[in-house]
């Protein structure tokens, strides 16, 4: 569909146009008084969040990042879906399943109470059965307003029941990691992918000094990123969800990586709020499932 097309279809007057973005890709703009965001249908991913009055974007987006069919964009929100991580039957499917690198459909726009929500979706196909065999509906609903709310809704639209793990893998911006901490899981156990997966308990608040790869386990739905250089509070308030993963590549991954800028592992961490590791979530024929998260910014 052209981006006349889709001006035609779901633009909203003062608060939502749709524009060509980098590799020809239909990129959402938003901006309605209370905040300022793009999405990107390629990927269905959230690629920007500012409140206004923010001198900062909450979403990091790396400047390398690719825009090209079949690679998923670095930054932002990326799905990952109906899998998270590794192929989990071993059959060399990509890593965080079918959703990061498609182009989804615009299903719905609207301007509502609190803002402006976008919906965007797919369907199986015969590609899709091909990789993973369910049939489903599997949509994100974004509310765009002081805080941003985004919900991923799966449906099973087949006759047996299917398992999936998920993830919104956010990229948040911060000033500087040495002057970030991560709040909310002192005491939780987590899995440390950087040492074989061996599981740990978390002790205090967290602190990034190296590569950091952790999958917590029963987390609490309210986590808090203190950006100190930038003198704010990131907070992730979820729901569904009892799994979060802290990322960092640190800088030996982040040189090596082609998508990243070589100093960029100092200006983001991914707080990710997913369905991983042990939270298995088995959907039920005609059922869906709803996880979500809904992210603030304080001072």
């Amino acid at each position: 569909m052209t981006i006349a097309q889709l001006n035609t279809d779901h633009a909203i007057d003062g608060q939502l146009k749709f524009v060509e973005g980098k590799g020809g890709f239909p990129i959402i703009e938003v901006d309605n008084g209370k905040a300022k965001a793009t999405i990107s249908v390629y990927g269905g991913q959230v690629l920007s969040f500012q409140p206004t009055g923010e001198a900062a974007d909450v979403m990091f987006l790396s400047d390398k990042a690719y825009y090209a069919e079949g690679k998923a964009i670095k930054g932002g929100i990326p799905i990952c879906w109906p899998w998270f991580g590794p192929d989990p039957e071993g059959k060399g499917r990509a890593s965080h399943g079918l959703m990061r690198n498609r182009m989804w459909q615009v299903i719905s726009t609207a301007a509502v109470a609190d803002g402006t929500q976008v919906i965007l979706g797919l369907s199986d196909s015969a590609e899709t059965q091909a990789i993973w065999p369910q049939s489903f509906k599997f949509s994100i609903e974004i509310t765009v307003s002081d805080t941003l709310k985004v919900e991923l809704v799966t449906v099973n639209t087949g006759d047996q029941a299917f398992p999936i793990t998920q993830a919104l893998h956010t990229y948040f911006t911060i000033g500087d990691i040495a002057q970030t901490k991560v709040i909310g899981l002192g005491g939780t156990e987590y899995l440390d992918k950087v040492d074989g997966g061996k599981q740990k308990a978390q002790t205090g608040d967290i602190s990034i000094s190296s590569e950091v790869d952790r999958v917590y386990l029963n987390v609490a739905p309210q986590l808090t990123i203190d950006d100190g250089a930038l003198g704010r509070k990131i907070n992730i308030a979820s729901t569904g969800s009892k799994t979060a993963i802290v990322w960092n590549p640190w800088s030996e991954i982040a040189a090596n990586m082609a998508d990243l800028d070589d100093a960029d592992y100092k200006r983001f961490v991914c707080v990710e709020t997913a369905n991983a590791a042990n939270e298995v979530i088995d959907v039920a024929a005609g059922s869906e499932y709803r996880m979500g998260a809904v992210i603030s910014v304080t001072r």
